[in-house]
Protein backbone atom coordinates (compact mmCIF):
# COMPACT_ATOMS: atom_id res chain seq x y z
CA UNK A 1 0.00 0.00 0.00
CA UNK A 2 0.99 3.66 0.14
CA UNK A 3 0.00 5.38 3.37
CA UNK A 4 2.40 8.34 3.60
CA UNK A 5 4.38 10.34 1.09
CA UNK A 6 6.63 13.37 0.71
CA UNK A 7 6.42 16.42 -1.54
CA UNK A 8 9.55 18.46 -0.85
CA UNK A 9 11.88 20.18 -3.31
CA UNK A 10 14.52 22.88 -3.01
CA UNK A 11 13.11 24.63 -6.06
CA UNK A 12 9.38 24.38 -6.95
CA UNK A 13 10.32 24.86 -10.60
CA UNK A 14 11.51 21.26 -10.55
CA UNK A 15 7.88 20.12 -10.24
CA UNK A 16 6.71 22.69 -12.75
CA UNK A 17 9.21 21.45 -15.34
CA UNK A 18 8.75 17.74 -14.63
CA UNK A 19 5.01 17.89 -15.22
CA UNK A 20 4.94 20.79 -17.72
CA UNK A 21 2.71 22.97 -15.54
CA UNK A 22 1.81 26.61 -16.05
CA UNK A 23 2.57 27.33 -12.39
CA UNK A 24 2.98 25.69 -8.97
CA UNK A 25 1.19 28.36 -6.98
CA UNK A 26 0.29 27.27 -3.47
CA UNK A 27 2.88 24.50 -3.28
CA UNK A 28 4.66 24.07 0.04
CA UNK A 29 7.00 21.34 1.20
CA UNK A 30 5.43 18.53 3.18
CA UNK A 31 7.47 15.69 4.66
CA UNK A 32 4.63 13.56 5.99
CA UNK A 33 1.50 13.74 3.84
CA UNK A 34 -1.11 11.56 5.55
CA UNK A 35 -4.62 10.35 4.68
CA UNK A 36 -7.40 13.00 4.89
CA UNK A 37 -4.86 15.78 4.37
CA UNK A 38 -4.89 17.95 1.26
CA UNK A 39 -2.09 17.33 -1.22
CA UNK A 40 -1.11 18.51 -4.72
CA UNK A 41 -2.44 16.59 -7.71
CA UNK A 42 -2.47 17.10 -11.46
CA UNK A 43 -5.80 16.08 -12.94
CA UNK A 44 -6.82 15.18 -16.47
CA UNK A 45 -9.44 17.92 -16.13
CA UNK A 46 -6.72 20.57 -15.74
CA UNK A 47 -3.44 18.90 -16.80
CA UNK A 48 -1.49 22.19 -16.80
CA UNK A 49 -2.50 23.15 -13.27
CA UNK A 50 -1.57 22.06 -9.77
CA UNK A 51 -4.70 21.37 -7.72
CA UNK A 52 -5.07 20.45 -4.05
CA UNK A 53 -7.41 17.56 -3.20
CA UNK A 54 -8.15 15.60 -0.05
CA UNK A 55 -6.44 12.21 0.18
CA UNK A 56 -8.97 9.40 0.48
CA UNK A 57 -11.39 8.87 -2.40
CA UNK A 58 -15.06 9.57 -1.66
CA UNK A 59 -17.22 8.25 -4.55
CA UNK A 60 -20.00 10.53 -5.74
CA UNK A 61 -22.60 8.03 -4.49
CA UNK A 62 -21.15 7.74 -0.97
CA UNK A 63 -23.46 8.71 1.88
CA UNK A 64 -20.69 9.79 4.22
CA UNK A 65 -17.25 11.37 3.89
CA UNK A 66 -15.75 8.73 6.21
CA UNK A 67 -15.71 6.30 3.27
CA UNK A 68 -12.58 8.10 2.12
CA UNK A 69 -10.64 6.98 5.17
CA UNK A 70 -10.63 3.43 3.78
CA UNK A 71 -9.97 4.40 0.16
CA UNK A 72 -6.54 6.00 0.21
CA UNK A 73 -5.37 3.28 -2.20
CA UNK A 74 -6.93 1.47 -5.15
CA UNK A 75 -5.54 -1.92 -6.17
CA UNK A 76 -4.63 -2.02 -9.85
CA UNK A 77 -5.76 -5.61 -10.27
CA UNK A 78 -9.40 -5.57 -11.34
CA UNK A 79 -9.67 -1.79 -11.02
CA UNK A 80 -11.54 -1.47 -14.33
CA UNK A 81 -14.44 -3.52 -12.91
CA UNK A 82 -14.62 -2.27 -9.32
CA UNK A 83 -17.68 -0.06 -8.70
CA UNK A 84 -15.72 2.40 -6.55
CA UNK A 85 -13.08 3.05 -9.21
CA UNK A 86 -14.20 2.02 -12.70
CA UNK A 87 -15.86 5.33 -13.56
CA UNK A 88 -12.93 7.37 -12.27
CA UNK A 89 -10.49 5.20 -14.20
CA UNK A 90 -12.33 6.06 -17.41
CA UNK A 91 -12.89 9.76 -16.76
CA UNK A 92 -11.08 11.14 -13.70
CA UNK A 93 -7.39 10.31 -13.53
CA UNK A 94 -4.63 12.25 -11.83
CA UNK A 95 -0.93 12.23 -11.12
CA UNK A 96 0.29 12.73 -7.57
CA UNK A 97 3.70 14.46 -7.67
CA UNK A 98 6.01 13.18 -4.94
CA UNK A 99 9.63 13.25 -3.86
CA UNK A 100 9.29 9.84 -2.23
CA UNK A 101 7.06 7.72 -0.03
CA UNK A 102 7.26 5.78 3.21
CA UNK A 103 6.70 2.09 3.80
CA UNK A 104 7.08 0.04 6.98
CA UNK A 105 9.33 -3.00 6.78
CA UNK A 106 8.51 -5.95 9.00
CA UNK A 107 11.31 -7.17 11.21
CA UNK A 108 11.63 -9.52 14.13
CA UNK A 109 8.77 -9.32 16.59
CA UNK A 110 6.01 -6.75 16.16
CA UNK A 111 8.19 -3.74 15.41
CA UNK A 112 8.16 -2.27 11.92
CA UNK A 113 10.92 -0.10 10.50
CA UNK A 114 9.91 3.00 8.53
CA UNK A 115 11.72 3.23 5.21
CA UNK A 116 11.92 6.23 2.88
CA UNK A 117 11.73 5.13 -0.75
CA UNK A 118 12.60 7.34 -3.70
CA UNK A 119 14.21 7.29 -7.12
CA UNK A 120 17.97 7.36 -7.58
CA UNK A 121 18.11 9.95 -10.34
CA UNK A 122 14.87 11.95 -10.09
CA UNK A 123 14.07 14.55 -7.44
CA UNK A 124 10.35 14.20 -8.16
CA UNK A 125 8.15 11.62 -9.88
CA UNK A 126 4.49 10.91 -10.45
CA UNK A 127 2.18 8.34 -8.89
CA UNK A 128 -0.95 7.20 -10.73
CA UNK A 129 -4.14 8.27 -9.03
CA UNK A 130 -7.88 8.74 -9.47
CA UNK A 131 -10.06 11.63 -8.33
CA UNK A 132 -13.71 12.20 -7.59
CA UNK A 133 -16.21 14.95 -6.74
CA UNK A 134 -18.51 14.38 -3.77
CA UNK A 135 -21.34 16.67 -2.69
CA UNK A 136 -22.10 16.75 1.01
CA UNK A 137 -25.67 16.79 2.36
CA UNK A 138 -25.15 20.54 2.87
CA UNK A 139 -24.32 20.97 -0.81
CA UNK A 140 -20.59 21.57 -0.35
CA UNK A 141 -18.31 20.14 -3.05
CA UNK A 142 -15.37 18.00 -2.00
CA UNK A 143 -12.65 16.81 -4.36
CA UNK A 144 -10.70 13.74 -3.29
CA UNK A 145 -8.11 11.34 -4.69
CA UNK A 146 -6.67 7.88 -4.24
CA UNK A 147 -3.28 6.39 -5.16
CA UNK A 148 -3.22 3.23 -7.27
CA UNK A 149 -1.06 0.36 -6.02
CA UNK A 150 0.33 -2.72 -7.71
CA UNK A 151 2.46 -5.76 -6.86
CA UNK A 152 5.90 -5.00 -5.45
CA UNK A 153 8.84 -5.13 -7.83
CA UNK A 154 12.04 -6.99 -6.94
CA UNK A 155 13.39 -4.04 -4.98
CA UNK A 156 10.22 -3.42 -2.95
CA UNK A 157 9.60 -7.08 -2.12
CA UNK A 158 12.07 -6.92 0.77
CA UNK A 159 10.10 -4.02 2.27
CA UNK A 160 6.45 -4.66 1.40
CA UNK A 161 4.38 -6.77 -1.00
CA UNK A 162 2.66 -3.74 -2.56
CA UNK A 163 3.88 -0.45 -4.02
CA UNK A 164 2.32 2.64 -5.59
CA UNK A 165 2.17 2.78 -9.37
CA UNK A 166 5.04 5.03 -10.47
CA UNK A 167 4.42 6.41 -13.94
CA UNK A 168 7.35 6.88 -16.32
CA UNK A 169 7.41 10.42 -17.68
CA UNK A 170 6.62 9.08 -21.15
CA UNK A 171 3.22 7.91 -19.83
CA UNK A 172 2.13 11.17 -18.19
CA UNK A 173 0.24 12.47 -21.23
CA UNK A 174 -1.61 9.20 -21.79
CA UNK A 175 -2.67 9.00 -18.15
CA UNK A 176 -3.86 12.61 -18.20
CA UNK A 177 -5.85 12.26 -21.42
CA UNK A 178 -8.91 14.50 -20.83
CA UNK A 179 -11.11 12.20 -22.89
CA UNK A 180 -12.94 9.14 -21.65
CA UNK A 181 -10.72 6.09 -22.05
CA UNK A 182 -11.58 2.41 -21.74
CA UNK A 183 -10.10 1.37 -18.41
CA UNK A 184 -8.79 -1.87 -19.84
CA UNK A 185 -6.62 0.10 -22.27
CA UNK A 186 -4.98 1.82 -19.31
CA UNK A 187 -4.29 -1.38 -17.40
CA UNK A 188 -0.83 -1.91 -18.99
CA UNK A 189 0.34 1.35 -17.37
CA UNK A 190 -0.45 0.03 -13.89
CA UNK A 191 2.63 -2.13 -13.47
CA UNK A 192 5.59 -2.29 -11.07
CA UNK A 193 8.30 0.30 -11.72
CA UNK A 194 11.87 -0.53 -12.74
CA UNK A 195 13.65 -1.83 -9.60
CA UNK A 196 17.03 -0.59 -10.80
CA UNK A 197 15.92 3.03 -10.52
CA UNK A 198 14.79 2.86 -6.87
CA UNK A 199 16.53 3.16 -3.52
CA UNK A 200 15.55 3.35 0.17
CA UNK A 201 16.89 3.85 3.67
CA UNK A 202 15.63 3.69 7.24
CA UNK A 203 14.21 6.86 8.79
CA UNK A 204 13.03 7.99 12.22
CA UNK A 205 9.95 6.45 13.81
CA UNK A 206 8.74 10.01 14.28
CA UNK A 207 7.12 9.60 10.86
CA UNK A 208 4.55 7.40 12.58
CA UNK A 209 2.96 10.57 13.96
CA UNK A 210 1.02 12.44 11.25
CA UNK A 211 1.29 15.77 13.06
CA UNK A 212 5.09 15.73 12.77
CA UNK A 213 6.09 17.35 9.49
CA UNK A 214 9.76 18.27 9.55
CA UNK A 215 12.68 17.90 7.08
CA UNK A 216 14.40 15.61 9.58
CA UNK A 217 11.85 12.89 8.77
CA UNK A 218 13.58 12.08 5.49
CA UNK A 219 17.06 11.98 6.97
CA UNK A 220 18.57 8.48 7.24
CA UNK A 221 18.97 7.20 10.78
CA UNK A 222 22.51 6.70 12.01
Amino acid sequence: MCGRFVVAVNDPNVIQQEFNLDSVEGLTNSYNVSPTQYAPVITNEHPKELSFYRWGLVPSWAKDISVGNKMINARADGIAEKPSFRSALKRRRCIVPVSGFYEWQKGEGKAKTPMYIHLKDSEVFGLAGLWEIWNSPDGDELRTFTIITTDANDFMTAIHNRMPVILPKADYAKWLDPNEVDGKLLQPLLKPFDSRKMTAYEVSRAVNTPSINEPELIQPVA
